[in-house]
């Protein structure tokens, strides 16, 4: 309880607590209990609250899904999902757990973590396999297993996989959080890390450790040099289609739809940031 308390103080975005690889198999229990106590007792803030059960089919997803969902946690993070029916099956639990509450069918979001090679092949079944579902989760370390790669500071390993799950959620309309950086000394490698998955197009970032939230934060949220540009293109944008001029230019270059649909993307990431 202590760790999760501490993690609701941090001012993060999200909180996920863990019933999965960071619980020992003979602490399942234990660990159950301590998130639903956290669940009832703790006040999270403005953070997000969500726990990681245990993967479909590993046998413990009935009772981790038993001890939390009375409790109402914002959303349910479904690790090593390879198939649309694993999330459909789950989707099918919280649904029943909302009628039985009389709660809003749908309120409690998911969120499918995509980290295996069969997962991977199956991306399009995934992002589509229920409307509860809000975000993929890119899982480098496990993939890599799953693959026989060797993980390095690069993670040229990783890159199909990982530009698969940011695609497959963009084109189904879904948030993509991006891999979490297993060195939490190493900010310099989370700093790069988080910037290159910006730059792919991620909403966000994995951590494990208060350390990493700084360099990610600074990585998601827009500079007010990009503010200001970005102001500049749509309210050009929006002056020109008034006028009924189409193409034209701001700050020398050529403007078209992608470019102003780029600048709506960091507009809409610094409202997310408190900066607009």
């Amino acid at each position: 309880m202590h760790k999760i308390r501490k993690g609701a103080a941090l001012g993060v975005d999200c909180m996920c607590m863990d019933l999965e690889d960071g619980v020992a198999w003979n602490r399942k229990q234990a660990a159950r209990e301590t998130v639903a106590e956290a669940l009832q007792s703790l006040d999270f803030g403005g953070a997000e609250y969500l726990v990681r059960i245990n993967p479909a089919g590993s046998g413990l997803e009935t009772a981790d899904l038993a001890a939390v969902l009375p409790h109402r946690p914002m959303g349910v993070v479904l690790p090593k999902v390879e198939s649309g029916e694993a999330l459909r099956w789950v989707s099918a639990r919280i649904a029943e757990t909302e009628q039985a509450h009389g709660w809003p069918v749908g309120g409690i979001r998911l969120i499918a973590i995509v980290e295996t090679a069969l997962g991977v092949v199956n991306l399009r079944e995934i992002a589509s396999a229920d409307a509860r579902l809000d975000a993929l989760v890119f899982g480098s370390e496990d993939f890599a297993g799953s693959v026989g790669a060797v993980r390095t500071p690069a993670a040229w390993e990783v890159f199909y996989a990982r530009s698969a799950v940011v695609t497959h959620a963009a084109a189904f309309g879904l948030q993509a959080i991006d891999m979490v950086c297993p060195d939490f000394r190493d900010l310099e490698r989370v700093r790069r890390e988080a910037e290159e998955g910006a730059r792919l197009g991620f909403a966000g970032k994995q951590i494990i450790h208060p350390a990493q939230i700084g360099p990610v934060q600074r990585a998601f949220t827009p500079s007010e040099a990009e503010i200001a540009a970005a102001r500049r293109l749509v309210e050009a944008f929006q002056a020109h289609q008034a006028d009924g001029t189409g193409a034209f230019a701001v700050d020398g270059a050529m403007v078209d739809a992608p470019m102003i649909k780029a600048a709506e993307r960091i507009l809409a990431r610094a409202r997310a940031a408190g900066k607009l």
